[in-house]
């Protein structure tokens, strides 16, 4: 299975692991599923980081390298195909991060690993609910 973290899922993986449940802690480790991290998610941590909602013990470049390092992530390609999927999709929230995330999934194949209620909810998207 083709598994693309959530911004959130991600840093929980690599700073607070007590905070993913054990059936998406099962997938995450399983060696026959591929975790797939977009360019997205590291432009989100880091806005996260300058907006001080996300607070990190060393650099950010040093916490990237070690967040990147942690698992065995490939980059999900942010391609032409993404960015035309990504401009018909609305969600609630207006979060663009989110919408290219799903836009991702959509077009790649893949299951988006979230704990956020709105992505959950749309039932147009292939999602793993934390």
């Amino acid at each position: 299975m083709k598994l693309l973290l959530d911004t959130h899922i991600w840093i929980w993986l690599h700073s607070r692991r007590e905070k993913i449940g054990g059936k998406v802690r099962k997938q995450i480790e399983n060696p026959a599923n591929e975790l797939y991290l977009s360019p997205i998610s590291i432009w989100e941590a880091r806005h996260l980081e300058r907006t001080g909602r996300l607070r990190l013990k060393e650099p950010f470049d040093v916490w990237l390298h070690q967040a990147l390092s942690n698992a065995p992530l490939k980059e999900a390609p942010f391609t032409f195909a993404v960015a035309d999927e990504a401009s018909g999709i609305s969600l609630p929230q207006n979060d663009i991060g989110d919408v290219f995330l799903a836009a991702t999934a959509l077009v790649h194949k893949m299951t988006l690993v979230t704990a956020d209620e709105q992505l959950i909810g749309c039932k147009w998207l292939n999602v793993m609910a934390n």
